[in-house]
């Protein structure tokens, strides 16, 4: 699955989604790529110290990593074993106010705030792509917007807008701001605005390995994170989406968008919303054979990720991982608050539903590559 790029928008142009045959409105082929009460952990023998404040410790062990289920996809297979050491992860996402905190220390701008340069662009486009006008090389994001009615889901411009002036501060346009929304996860920051926070606060993102299995809480070959039972009905143990998507949200969870962190129950580790509310950044690059190539040792070991990045749909476009899906993802769309599901996404693109949470090994923290 991919999220659309910020450069997609800026050059009006789309990636591949993958597919030649049309679909109809308000379905997508779960083959193809997508064009688009706290809980205390039996496992968790923590080391001696203090914990880190707002951190759980996610103890070494051993497990199957990969897809679990008819949702599964191909770049979630196939399942291979892991060993990890331990860690520290927060226990939730980083919220606005943290993420306050660290641009009041720092004066740190975040890309989303930033002027588009032209000559980083032409990195991730095929040669001989004009420049686009000067108009859409503003400070700028992308925001969703609902539909009026069923639509294509292999079109994302109908409801991602690139509007100047969103930001972390202005989720949702110019006109909005964060008052009053402390405890709700930060979104709009990119890859590379989360690494600089990490190096700010002592901490790193995750390997994908690391979240995916911190994600599982201790359970093996579960299809989400609270089990095998999708979200539906009386069952809303994460904030997604209710009904059809694009344009029909019930808010049955109470959310219509992102909730304040630990609005819902905690997995066996201690860690909120690891499914649902809003993506999650992780250090790795992002392949499609990144899980053949791991299956081909018995285990392995405190995976890091591939060396680089090749997504066939865009070759000329690196792109990082995120993991955990978002108060947009549905039943009839991605299904990607999954444990197994993988996001690739440019990092340098921010987005209203993505945000990010760290970890900090119990040694030193291991730079992404």
């Amino acid at each position: 699955m991919s999220h659309l790029p910020r450069v997609a928008w800026i050059l009006t142009v789309l990636p591949a989604c993958g597919g030649s045959d049309p679909q109809p409105a308000g379905t997508v082929d779960a083959a193809a790529p997508l064009p688009c009460c706290e809980t205390p952990s039996r496992f968790a023998t923590a080391p001696a110290g203090d914990a880190p404040p707002g951190m759980v410790w996610i103890p070494a062990e051993e497990f199957d990593m990969g897809g679990f289920g008819p949702e599964a996809r191909p770049d979630e297979l196939p399942v291979h074993r892991v060993k990890l050491d331990g860690f520290w992860m927060d226990a939730t996402e980083v919220t606005n106010a943290q993420f306050a905190r660290f641009v009041e220390e720092t004066g740190y701008v975040t890309l989303a705030e930033r002027k588009p340069e032209w000559e980083e662009i032409q990195k991730q486009v095929p040669p001989g792509t004009p420049k686009p006008d000067d108009s859409m090389l503003v400070a700028a994001s992308l925001v969703f917007v609902p539909t009026k009615g069923p639509v294509s889901l292999e079109d994302y411009t109908q409801w991602w807008t690139w509007m100047p002036g969103a930001n972390w501060r202005h989720p949702q346009g110019p006109d909005s701001d964060i008052v009053g929304k402390d405890d709700h996860p930060v979104v709009h920051v990119a890859w590379d605005d989360a690494i600089v926070y990490g190096v700010w606060a002592k901490k790193r993102l995750p390997s994908e390995a690391e979240w995916e299995y911190a994600c599982r809480g201790g359970a093996e070959h579960k299809r989400f994170p609270w089990g095998d039972d999708p979200p539906a009905g009386k069952n809303l143990p994460a904030n997604v989406w209710q009904g059809k998507f694009p344009y029909d949200n019930s808010v049955a969870d109470g959310h219509r968008l992102t909730a304040p962190v630990k609005s819902f129950p905690a997995n066996f580790y201690g860690l909120y919303d690891m499914g649902g509310n809003v993506w999650e950044w992780c250090q790795d690059w992002y392949r499609a054979d990144t899980y053949a190539e791991a299956a081909k040792a018995k285990v392995a070991v405190n995976p890091q990720g591939p060396d680089s990045s090749f997504d066939p749909d865009e070759p000329y476009m690196p792109k990082r991982i995120q993991r955990g899906g978002s108060f947009l993802c549905a039943d009839n769309f991605c299904t990607s608050y999954r444990p197994s599901a993988r996001m690739k996404t440019s990092p340098d693109t921010g987005m209203s539903h993505s945000g990010f949470r760290c970890v900090r090994s119990n040694a030193s923290a291991t730079a992404p590559k």
